[in-house]
């Protein structure tokens, strides 16, 4: 077959933009179905690896190829090297406002769907503890603040002790996190974990609370025995000990610790656990599960190549997909019931209508998803976060 030369500053494919530098390439058919790319210039045979397949065969059917995509958050600042496939260092020189982006890599950094997560089930656990209205007070908002901040700088720690510890993984998975882009060296991580641990840590310390501090711990311990690459932890390995991780710190310390930390170091009641508190610890372990089960499955390419079990990789995409929207289905069978107990007619109508709008919603958006689109499977898993949040929103309303 006749060599193609052509000479190329931008290609596209689905799925993403890919970001070469402006070079003479040549198209060299080799034998079976690879086909190779060879810079004019240097001769340097480019076999580039990527975790998108796209159509590069001469004779028109599929063929896995090794381009690197750029991610959509900024596609001209990620480049792929023509010779290794892998995404470069991120040039500084690049950005068009560096305080924007500064704040952008952090804000991606940060996994804003997990800090949203904190926010609003520390403040719904909170207001389960209030049984009068002189209860809302300057004080309960002082003690809300400080469990708030805190575990905020707990959750950058732990989230971001993940991506250090799977920056390999990250470049096939999500490129677009700065430790994977190379927008982050190693060193800007761990100086941004240990600091935020340290200062989460101080902060519960000074305030004095034994239930939140307590909460700021075992989750260190967690996170760091989720991820870390040591000798008998990254537990992440293990499906079932990652999702009990996830359980643990999702569904019990924040319902648990963050309510005693407002009923006791708050306005100083003893230790009573409510039925509102009982089905909030109840149905978040529900919903934990499901998070925990959801998150590999747009994952899975990248954790069959680096050998993390997930549930995802061991009974496939499909079947966990379905699994995670009948345990929603389920929780929200039990809620439904619940709030339909409750002597408040406020509290019946709020709940019962609430959750079956939500488990509606849930069923109608499951049977749209595309499961061999994981554009449309993340979007999906971004979905479960917002009925995530949305259900901290009715929990206050259960009495």
């Amino acid at each position: 077959m006749e060599s193609l030369l052509f000479s190329s500053s931008l290609l596209s494919a689905a799925g993403g933009g890919l970001c070469l530098r402006k070079q003479n390439l040549k198209l060299l058919p080799l034998s079976g179905n690879r086909v190779n790319l060879r810079c004019n210039s240097s001769n340097v045979l480019a076999n580039m690896k990527s975790r998108n397949n796209l159509v590069t065969r001469l004779d028109g059917h599929q063929e896995s190829s090794s381009l690197f995509f750029c991610s959509k958050h900024d596609k001209s600042r990620f480049q792929a090297n023509a010779t290794t496939g892998q995404p470069e260092a991120f040039d500084p020189k690049s950005k068009p406002n560096s305080f924007r982006d500064s704040l952008d890599a952090f804000y991606r950094f940060s996994r804003p769907h997990t800090v949203i997560g904190t926010v609003l089930s520390i403040l719904s656990v909170s207001f389960l503890a209030v049984e009068k209205v002189s209860d809302i007070s300057p004080l309960l908002f002082t003690g809300i603040l400080e469990a708030v901040v805190a575990a905020l700088m707990m959750n950058i720690y732990i989230v971001g002790l993940n991506q250090l510890s799977d920056v390999e993984i990250d470049k096939v998975n999500k490129p677009y996190l700065p430790l994977a882009s190379g927008e982050y060296s190693v060193k800007t991580g761990i100086a941004i974990v240990a600091s935020f641990s340290i200062m989460s840590f101080w902060l519960g310390w000074i305030v004095g609370s034994w239930p939140l501090f307590w909460a700021l711990f075992v989750s260190f311990m967690l996170g760091t025995a989720y991820s870390i690459n040591l000798p008998l932890l990254r537990w992440k390995r293990f499906a079932l000990v990652a999702a009990m991780c996830i359980l643990a710190v999702r569904a019990i310390i924040v319902q648990i610790a963050f309510y005693l930390h407002i009923q006791t170091h708050v306005f100083g009641r003893p230790v009573m656990f409510t039925r509102p508190l009982i089905f909030a610890t109840a149905f978040m372990s529900f919903f934990s599960i499901v998070i925990a089960l959801f998150k590999d499955i747009p994952d899975i390419e990248g954790d069959k190549i680096f050998g993390i079990r997930s549930f995802s990789v061991t009974l496939g995409q499909k079947r966990v997909f379905w699994t995670c929207v009948s345990l929603l289905q389920m929780a929200y069978a039990v809620a439904i019931l619940v709030g339909a107990t409750s002597p408040f007619i406020w509290s019946k109508v709020i709940s019962v209508v609430g959750h079956v709008i939500l488990a509606t919603t849930l069923w109608t958006r499951a049977k749209s998803v595309d499961l061999s689109s994981k554009t449309e499977i993340t979007s999906c898993y971004m979905f479960i976060w917002k009925l995530f949040y949305a259900e901290y929103l009715l929990l206050p309303f259960l009495k």
